[in-house]
């Protein structure tokens, strides 16, 4: 599997967000989608849609460098993400999407998004845990 493919897929569906095609959005989200935010709610695809429908969610989306894991039948995309509300609230986030492959179709079956801190706690490592 072309790990590039993941890459424009999660482009493609996080410019769809953005402009709220909802068209596009039912196409790349399977039917059990769920999103968990980055305050930790989880959201159902219907759900999700109806409120990107209702009024704009996001009103950008930058996508970092990704990394991409690939199986036969699924893949795993994660990247840092700058994401923008029409607030004027905008987070860094780690973000992670799983891709199923369904029918002919590769779909987003979870999403989750982990808010980074602002500034980095004073003495914090940079090596993991």
């Amino acid at each position: 599997m072309n790990t590039n493919h993941f890459c424009e897929l999660e482009r493609a569906r996080t410019q769809a967000i953005v402009a709220r095609d909802i068209t596009l959005l039912e196409r790349l989200h399977a039917t059990d989608y769920e999103l968990v935010t980055p305050g930790g709610r989880v959201i159902t695809r219907s759900r999700y849609l109806e409120l990107i429908a209702d009024a704009p969610f996001y009103t950008s989306w930058e996508l970092g460098p990704m990394q991409v894991l690939a199986r036969e039948t699924m893949g795993a995309v994660k990247y840092q993400a700058r994401l923008k509300f029409p607030s004027g609230r905008v987070i860094q986030c780690w973000h992670t999407d799983i891709y199923e492959l369904r029918g002919s179709a590769w779909q987003a079956v979870w999403s989750q998004a982990t808010e980074l801190p602002a500034t980095p706690p004073t003495g914090a490592s940079t090596s993991a845990a």
